[in-house]
Protein backbone atom coordinates (compact mmCIF):
# COMPACT_ATOMS: atom_id res chain seq x y z
CA UNK A 1 0.00 0.00 0.00
CA UNK A 2 1.38 3.49 -0.80
CA UNK A 3 2.08 6.23 1.35
CA UNK A 4 -1.46 7.96 2.71
CA UNK A 5 -2.33 11.13 1.01
CA UNK A 6 -1.16 13.22 4.04
CA UNK A 7 1.97 11.58 4.19
CA UNK A 8 5.50 13.43 3.47
CA UNK A 9 6.33 11.51 0.28
CA UNK A 10 9.61 9.71 -0.31
CA UNK A 11 12.29 11.90 -0.16
CA UNK A 12 10.59 14.91 2.00
CA UNK A 13 11.65 15.56 5.31
CA UNK A 14 10.02 12.89 7.86
CA UNK A 15 9.02 10.50 5.68
CA UNK A 16 7.82 7.63 7.03
CA UNK A 17 5.86 4.42 6.32
CA UNK A 18 3.29 4.32 9.19
CA UNK A 19 0.08 5.83 9.02
CA UNK A 20 -1.70 8.11 11.30
CA UNK A 21 -5.51 7.03 11.41
CA UNK A 22 -8.43 9.54 11.03
CA UNK A 23 -9.51 11.89 12.96
CA UNK A 24 -13.42 12.62 14.72
CA UNK A 25 -13.67 16.26 14.83
CA UNK A 26 -14.34 17.98 18.10
CA UNK A 27 -17.84 18.11 19.14
CA UNK A 28 -19.98 21.15 20.17
CA UNK A 29 -22.11 19.87 22.91
CA UNK A 30 -23.43 23.18 23.05
CA UNK A 31 -26.79 22.45 23.50
CA UNK A 32 -26.65 23.06 27.34
CA UNK A 33 -28.36 21.41 30.32
CA UNK A 34 -31.51 19.51 29.25
CA UNK A 35 -35.04 21.12 29.42
CA UNK A 36 -37.83 19.86 31.49
CA UNK A 37 -39.05 16.84 29.78
CA UNK A 38 -36.73 15.24 28.67
CA UNK A 39 -33.53 15.02 27.13
CA UNK A 40 -32.72 17.11 23.58
CA UNK A 41 -30.17 17.25 20.82
CA UNK A 42 -28.19 15.05 18.71
CA UNK A 43 -27.33 12.38 21.42
CA UNK A 44 -30.58 11.42 23.46
CA UNK A 45 -34.12 11.11 22.29
CA UNK A 46 -36.47 14.44 21.78
CA UNK A 47 -39.13 15.42 24.33
CA UNK A 48 -42.12 16.91 23.86
CA UNK A 49 -42.49 19.72 20.65
CA UNK A 50 -42.00 22.75 22.68
CA UNK A 51 -39.63 25.21 22.53
CA UNK A 52 -36.76 25.59 26.08
CA UNK A 53 -33.69 27.01 26.70
CA UNK A 54 -31.70 25.42 28.91
CA UNK A 55 -30.50 27.55 31.83
CA UNK A 56 -27.11 28.97 31.63
CA UNK A 57 -25.88 28.01 35.66
CA UNK A 58 -22.50 27.28 36.92
CA UNK A 59 -22.56 23.67 38.49
CA UNK A 60 -20.02 22.42 40.44
CA UNK A 61 -17.48 20.31 38.24
CA UNK A 62 -16.28 16.80 38.71
CA UNK A 63 -13.47 15.56 37.25
CA UNK A 64 -12.46 11.88 37.32
CA UNK A 65 -8.86 11.34 36.26
CA UNK A 66 -6.47 8.11 35.24
CA UNK A 67 -3.89 9.05 37.56
CA UNK A 68 -4.24 12.72 36.70
CA UNK A 69 -7.15 14.68 37.38
CA UNK A 70 -8.60 16.83 35.86
CA UNK A 71 -6.68 20.44 36.35
CA UNK A 72 -8.42 23.88 35.89
CA UNK A 73 -6.21 26.01 33.11
CA UNK A 74 -7.23 29.72 32.81
CA UNK A 75 -10.44 31.19 34.32
CA UNK A 76 -13.05 32.99 32.15
CA UNK A 77 -12.40 36.85 33.09
CA UNK A 78 -15.12 36.84 34.60
CA UNK A 79 -33.31 44.31 36.21
CA UNK A 80 -50.55 57.39 35.99
CA UNK A 81 -51.09 60.55 38.07
CA UNK A 82 -54.61 61.58 36.78
CA UNK A 83 -54.32 65.74 36.80
CA UNK A 84 -55.19 67.47 39.24
CA UNK A 85 -58.32 68.85 39.39
CA UNK A 86 -59.68 72.00 41.14
CA UNK A 87 -63.95 72.44 41.28
CA UNK A 88 -64.59 76.28 40.00
CA UNK A 89 -66.43 78.74 42.56
CA UNK A 90 -69.64 80.06 42.34
CA UNK A 91 -71.86 82.92 43.66
CA UNK A 92 -75.59 82.09 44.59
CA UNK A 93 -78.18 84.86 43.60
CA UNK A 94 -79.58 87.45 46.58
CA UNK A 95 -82.27 86.79 48.45
CA UNK A 96 -85.29 89.67 47.77
CA UNK A 97 -88.02 89.99 50.67
CA UNK A 98 -90.42 92.52 51.22
CA UNK A 99 -90.29 95.33 53.42
CA UNK A 100 -92.16 95.53 56.64
CA UNK A 101 -95.29 97.93 56.67
CA UNK A 102 -96.32 99.97 59.46
CA UNK A 103 -99.41 99.49 61.18
CA UNK A 104 -101.08 102.74 61.66
CA UNK A 105 -101.07 102.26 65.46
CA UNK A 106 -97.25 102.46 64.65
CA UNK A 107 -97.36 98.79 66.17
CA UNK A 108 -95.48 96.38 64.23
CA UNK A 109 -96.92 94.16 62.47
CA UNK A 110 -95.32 90.45 61.97
CA UNK A 111 -93.55 90.53 58.50
CA UNK A 112 -94.96 88.13 56.29
CA UNK A 113 -93.14 85.01 54.85
CA UNK A 114 -92.43 85.02 51.07
CA UNK A 115 -94.66 82.79 49.00
CA UNK A 116 -92.04 81.72 46.72
CA UNK A 117 -88.46 80.54 47.70
CA UNK A 118 -86.05 82.35 45.45
CA UNK A 119 -83.86 79.87 43.09
CA UNK A 120 -79.94 79.06 42.91
CA UNK A 121 -78.48 78.56 39.64
CA UNK A 122 -75.62 76.24 39.79
CA UNK A 123 -73.70 76.73 36.80
CA UNK A 124 -72.39 73.70 34.63
CA UNK A 125 -69.00 72.49 35.46
CA UNK A 126 -67.06 70.10 32.50
CA UNK A 127 -64.68 67.93 34.39
CA UNK A 128 -61.37 67.63 32.32
CA UNK A 129 -60.17 64.29 31.05
CA UNK A 130 -57.15 62.76 30.69
CA UNK A 131 -55.43 62.95 27.61
CA UNK A 132 -55.21 59.19 26.18
CA UNK A 133 -52.16 57.56 25.49
CA UNK A 134 -51.28 55.09 23.26
CA UNK A 135 -48.35 52.65 24.36
CA UNK A 136 -45.92 52.34 20.89
CA UNK A 137 -45.46 49.38 19.02
CA UNK A 138 -43.82 46.75 20.39
CA UNK A 139 -40.52 46.08 18.64
CA UNK A 140 -40.30 42.28 16.53
CA UNK A 141 -37.33 40.41 17.94
CA UNK A 142 -35.53 38.45 15.62
CA UNK A 143 -36.24 35.01 14.88
CA UNK A 144 -34.11 31.45 15.75
CA UNK A 145 -33.57 31.40 11.71
CA UNK A 146 -32.90 35.16 11.25
CA UNK A 147 -30.26 35.03 14.06
CA UNK A 148 -28.61 31.77 12.71
CA UNK A 149 -28.98 33.49 9.24
CA UNK A 150 -28.60 36.99 9.67
CA UNK A 151 -26.71 37.46 12.33
CA UNK A 152 -24.13 40.70 12.74
CA UNK A 153 -21.28 39.13 13.37
CA UNK A 154 -21.13 38.19 9.11
CA UNK A 155 -20.73 42.05 9.18
CA UNK A 156 -17.93 42.72 11.08
CA UNK A 157 -15.12 42.30 8.81
CA UNK A 158 -11.96 40.61 8.67
CA UNK A 159 -9.97 39.28 11.54
CA UNK A 160 -6.99 41.42 11.84
CA UNK A 161 -3.44 39.26 13.53
CA UNK A 162 -2.79 39.71 16.82
CA UNK A 163 0.63 38.36 16.27
CA UNK A 164 0.19 34.42 17.51
CA UNK A 165 3.19 32.73 18.19
CA UNK A 166 3.15 29.23 18.81
CA UNK A 167 4.06 28.34 22.55
CA UNK A 168 7.66 26.65 22.65
CA UNK A 169 6.44 24.01 25.27
CA UNK A 170 5.10 20.55 23.79
CA UNK A 171 2.24 18.79 24.69
CA UNK A 172 4.22 15.60 25.46
CA UNK A 173 2.86 16.31 29.40
CA UNK A 174 0.59 17.94 31.10
CA UNK A 175 2.85 20.77 31.67
CA UNK A 176 3.10 20.94 27.86
CA UNK A 177 -0.43 20.81 27.04
CA UNK A 178 -1.18 23.21 29.89
CA UNK A 179 1.36 25.63 28.19
CA UNK A 180 -0.28 25.50 24.83
CA UNK A 181 -4.05 26.00 26.23
CA UNK A 182 -3.18 29.01 27.74
CA UNK A 183 -1.55 30.67 25.21
CA UNK A 184 -3.55 29.53 22.75
CA UNK A 185 -6.76 31.14 25.23
CA UNK A 186 -4.66 34.51 25.42
CA UNK A 187 -4.43 34.91 21.32
CA UNK A 188 -7.63 33.75 21.08
CA UNK A 189 -9.06 36.05 23.54
CA UNK A 190 -7.24 38.80 22.02
CA UNK A 191 -8.63 38.01 18.11
CA UNK A 192 -12.25 38.02 18.97
CA UNK A 193 -13.08 40.52 21.41
CA UNK A 194 -13.19 43.74 18.63
CA UNK A 195 -15.45 41.58 15.81
CA UNK A 196 -17.71 40.27 18.80
CA UNK A 197 -18.26 44.00 20.14
CA UNK A 198 -19.02 45.31 16.23
CA UNK A 199 -21.81 42.67 16.32
CA UNK A 200 -23.49 44.56 19.02
CA UNK A 201 -22.64 41.24 21.63
CA UNK A 202 -20.79 41.46 24.90
CA UNK A 203 -17.19 39.63 24.75
CA UNK A 204 -16.93 37.46 27.47
CA UNK A 205 -13.47 35.03 27.61
CA UNK A 206 -14.19 31.47 28.55
CA UNK A 207 -13.28 29.07 31.21
CA UNK A 208 -10.83 26.72 30.04
CA UNK A 209 -10.48 23.38 31.40
CA UNK A 210 -8.55 20.09 30.64
CA UNK A 211 -9.48 16.73 31.91
CA UNK A 212 -8.88 13.10 31.81
CA UNK A 213 -11.18 10.08 32.34
CA UNK A 214 -14.37 11.07 33.10
CA UNK A 215 -15.62 15.05 33.39
CA UNK A 216 -19.11 15.86 34.37
CA UNK A 217 -20.30 19.29 33.00
CA UNK A 218 -23.55 20.73 33.33
CA UNK A 219 -23.61 19.37 29.16
CA UNK A 220 -23.57 16.03 30.67
CA UNK A 221 -20.74 13.60 31.52
CA UNK A 222 -18.12 13.06 28.34
CA UNK A 223 -14.95 10.67 28.85
CA UNK A 224 -11.40 10.99 27.68
CA UNK A 225 -12.24 8.31 24.76
CA UNK A 226 -13.96 10.87 22.92
CA UNK A 227 -13.29 14.60 21.99
CA UNK A 228 -12.85 17.73 23.94
CA UNK A 229 -16.08 19.84 24.05
CA UNK A 230 -17.38 23.03 24.65
CA UNK A 231 -20.75 23.43 27.37
CA UNK A 232 -22.47 26.89 26.74
CA UNK A 233 -24.49 26.65 30.42
CA UNK A 234 -21.22 27.49 31.79
CA UNK A 235 -19.17 28.79 28.83
CA UNK A 236 -16.25 26.23 29.64
CA UNK A 237 -14.07 24.65 27.06
CA UNK A 238 -13.14 20.77 28.54
CA UNK A 239 -10.07 20.21 26.11
CA UNK A 240 -8.98 16.55 26.65
CA UNK A 241 -5.62 16.30 28.12
CA UNK A 242 -4.86 12.62 27.69
CA UNK A 243 -5.79 12.67 23.08
CA UNK A 244 -3.69 15.76 22.96
CA UNK A 245 -0.79 14.05 25.10
CA UNK A 246 -0.88 10.79 23.17
CA UNK A 247 -1.17 12.17 20.15
CA UNK A 248 2.12 13.64 20.54
CA UNK A 249 3.45 10.89 21.92
CA UNK A 250 2.29 8.08 20.07
CA UNK A 251 4.87 8.44 17.00
CA UNK A 252 8.28 9.17 17.27
CA UNK A 253 8.66 10.89 13.52
CA UNK A 254 8.67 14.88 13.75
CA UNK A 255 6.20 15.03 10.90
CA UNK A 256 4.07 13.52 13.04
CA UNK A 257 4.37 15.63 15.76
CA UNK A 258 3.97 18.39 13.89
CA UNK A 259 0.28 16.60 13.06
CA UNK A 260 -0.48 16.47 16.78
CA UNK A 261 0.04 20.03 17.28
CA UNK A 262 -1.62 21.29 14.27
CA UNK A 263 -4.55 18.90 15.10
CA UNK A 264 -4.55 20.71 19.22
CA UNK A 265 -4.91 23.54 17.70
CA UNK A 266 -8.00 23.12 15.62
CA UNK A 267 -9.23 21.74 18.17
CA UNK A 268 -9.26 24.59 20.58
CA UNK A 269 -9.80 27.01 18.10
CA UNK A 270 -13.02 24.96 16.93
CA UNK A 271 -14.35 24.88 20.71
CA UNK A 272 -13.93 28.37 20.60
CA UNK A 273 -15.61 28.85 17.65
CA UNK A 274 -18.95 27.45 19.91
CA UNK A 275 -18.28 30.15 22.46
CA UNK A 276 -18.51 32.80 19.87
CA UNK A 277 -21.64 31.08 18.42
CA UNK A 278 -22.62 31.48 22.06
CA UNK A 279 -22.07 34.94 22.59
CA UNK A 280 -23.56 36.28 19.39
CA UNK A 281 -26.46 34.32 20.09
CA UNK A 282 -26.28 31.34 17.35
CA UNK A 283 -25.88 28.41 19.59
CA UNK A 284 -28.75 29.55 21.65
CA UNK A 285 -30.96 29.67 18.47
CA UNK A 286 -29.76 26.86 16.59
CA UNK A 287 -30.55 24.54 20.03
CA UNK A 288 -34.43 25.84 19.65
CA UNK A 289 -34.25 25.28 15.80
CA UNK A 290 -32.91 21.51 16.55
CA UNK A 291 -34.99 21.13 19.43
CA UNK A 292 -37.86 21.93 17.22
CA UNK A 293 -37.08 19.65 13.97
CA UNK A 294 -39.68 17.73 12.82
CA UNK A 295 -37.33 14.88 11.94
CA UNK A 296 -34.36 13.37 13.16
CA UNK A 297 -32.59 14.21 9.36
CA UNK A 298 -33.58 17.83 9.88
CA UNK A 299 -32.30 17.96 13.09
CA UNK A 300 -28.98 16.42 12.02
CA UNK A 301 -28.58 18.84 9.20
CA UNK A 302 -28.93 21.78 11.53
CA UNK A 303 -26.05 20.55 14.23
CA UNK A 304 -23.98 20.51 11.34
CA UNK A 305 -23.90 23.59 10.20
CA UNK A 306 -23.13 24.63 13.26
CA UNK A 307 -20.16 22.13 13.42
CA UNK A 308 -19.01 23.24 10.05
CA UNK A 309 -19.59 26.89 11.32
CA UNK A 310 -17.44 26.46 14.58
CA UNK A 311 -14.71 25.16 12.46
CA UNK A 312 -14.86 27.57 9.74
CA UNK A 313 -14.76 30.38 12.72
CA UNK A 314 -11.31 28.69 14.12
CA UNK A 315 -9.76 28.62 10.35
CA UNK A 316 -10.77 32.55 10.12
CA UNK A 317 -8.30 32.79 13.67
CA UNK A 318 -5.71 30.21 12.09
CA UNK A 319 -5.65 32.00 9.10
CA UNK A 320 -5.45 35.29 10.51
CA UNK A 321 -2.51 34.49 12.46
CA UNK A 322 -0.75 31.97 10.00
CA UNK A 323 2.80 33.77 9.44
CA UNK A 324 3.50 34.59 13.01
CA UNK A 325 1.94 30.81 14.70
CA UNK A 326 3.42 30.34 11.66
CA UNK A 327 1.24 27.71 9.45
CA UNK A 328 3.78 27.41 7.05
CA UNK A 329 6.03 24.15 5.53
CA UNK A 330 5.52 20.80 7.39
CA UNK A 331 2.63 22.68 9.62
CA UNK A 332 0.73 23.89 6.88
CA UNK A 333 0.91 20.62 5.14
CA UNK A 334 -0.70 18.85 7.85
CA UNK A 335 -3.23 21.21 8.81
CA UNK A 336 -4.28 21.19 5.29
CA UNK A 337 -4.31 17.35 5.47
CA UNK A 338 -6.13 16.95 8.70
CA UNK A 339 -8.87 19.59 7.80
CA UNK A 340 -9.84 17.34 4.70
CA UNK A 341 -9.37 14.00 6.50
CA UNK A 342 -11.84 13.92 9.06
CA UNK A 343 -14.70 11.17 10.14
CA UNK A 344 -18.01 11.77 11.04
CA UNK A 345 -19.38 8.11 12.08
CA UNK A 346 -22.42 10.05 13.83
CA UNK A 347 -23.65 12.52 10.80
CA UNK A 348 -23.24 15.51 12.67
CA UNK A 349 -20.38 17.23 12.39
CA UNK A 350 -20.29 17.23 8.35
CA UNK A 351 -18.32 15.23 5.92
CA UNK A 352 -14.37 15.48 4.81
CA UNK A 353 -15.14 17.56 1.49
CA UNK A 354 -17.40 19.62 2.79
CA UNK A 355 -15.53 20.14 6.21
CA UNK A 356 -12.46 21.54 4.25
CA UNK A 357 -14.74 23.77 2.34
CA UNK A 358 -16.12 25.73 5.31
CA UNK A 359 -12.09 25.32 7.08
CA UNK A 360 -10.52 27.19 4.03
CA UNK A 361 -13.36 29.79 3.50
CA UNK A 362 -12.17 30.55 7.31
CA UNK A 363 -8.67 30.33 6.31
CA UNK A 364 -8.34 32.05 3.33
CA UNK A 365 -10.92 35.37 3.65
CA UNK A 366 -10.42 35.43 7.55
CA UNK A 367 -13.60 37.18 7.89
CA UNK A 368 -16.88 35.53 9.88
CA UNK A 369 -19.17 36.55 6.79
CA UNK A 370 -17.52 33.66 4.78
CA UNK A 371 -18.74 31.18 7.84
CA UNK A 372 -22.58 31.47 7.39
CA UNK A 373 -23.53 27.70 6.85
CA UNK A 374 -26.93 28.49 7.44
CA UNK A 375 -27.63 29.79 4.35
CA UNK A 376 -25.91 27.30 2.25
CA UNK A 377 -27.80 24.58 0.31
CA UNK A 378 -27.83 21.50 1.93
CA UNK A 379 -25.71 19.66 -0.60
CA UNK A 380 -22.49 21.91 1.30
CA UNK A 381 -23.22 20.74 4.69
CA UNK A 382 -23.13 17.23 4.56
Amino acid sequence: MGPQPWQPQPGQPGYSQFAQPMQQLPHGLGWGAPPPGGPHGPHGPRGPKKKSKAPLILIPLVLVGLGILGVTVAQGIAKGNDPEYTAPTYTPTSRTTSSPTEDPTNEPSPTAPPTTRPTTTRPTVTKPTAPRTTNPPVKRGPTDYEMVSRNKVYRVGTMASVGCKESRARQSNTAGARANYVNLKTCLGKSWPRLIQASGAQFRAPTVLMFTGTVTSPCGSMNDTGPPFYCGSNETIYMNLREDIGNYNRYPQAYQKVWARMWMLHQFAHEYGHHVQNLTGILDANHNMRYEAPTRAAELEMTRRLELQASCFADVFIGANRRTYPITGQAQFQWRWLIGHVTDNNNDHGDANNHEYWALRGYQTRNPGACNTFTAPSARVR
